[in-house]
């Protein structure tokens, strides 16, 4: 099997670029990308360890390597409630850059979080995302629902 990096890197490059668009950013590739990471980390952070093999499972290389850096399988799943409680998740995994990534506003926060949804449904197969759907306290699910319909 050839491993073409260079296939990664332009898939990669080119998903940032339409998701930095869709998410209104101009040409802030940098900040598209903590938003993505930081989006996947909490979610990482709150679905059973399973559902994330699956997940990843069917997720490019490119969005495979964002997912589980730093990621331990050894740490405690983190229960979430409430959407705020989530919004502050990821805003802690984009640690200081959070106050200017998210505005401290749960609208814009709530809209990057959809839209992150939404690109990831390019990759990953609608039982999947409703078994993820399903695992998530049921004031988090409509974060999710909406973007799985398509």
């Amino acid at each position: 099997m050839a491993i073409n990096f260079n296939q990664y890197a332009s898939e990669g490059n080119k998903f940032l670029k339409d998701y930095t668009y869709e998410l209104n950013l101009g040409e802030d590739r940098d900040k598209a990308g903590r938003i993505l990471v930081s989006t996947l980390h909490a979610l990482r952070d709150i679905i059973p360890m399973q559902e994330s093999l699956q997940f990843i499972a069917q997720l490019p290389m490119f969005l495979k390597g964002l997912y589980v850096h730093g990621w331990s399988s050894k740490k405690k799943k983190i229960k979430i409630k409430h959407v705020a409680e989530f919004l502050d998740l990821v805003r802690h995994h984009d640690g200081a850059a959070a106050v200017n990534d998210f505005e401290y506003d749960d609208e814009v926060a709530e809209r990057y979080i959809k839209t992150t949804f939404i690109f990831l449904r390019k990759y990953v197969s609608l039982g999947e995302m409703e078994d993820i759907m399903d695992n998530l306290p049921k004031e988090l699910k409509h974060i999710i629902y909406y973007n799985v319909l398509f």
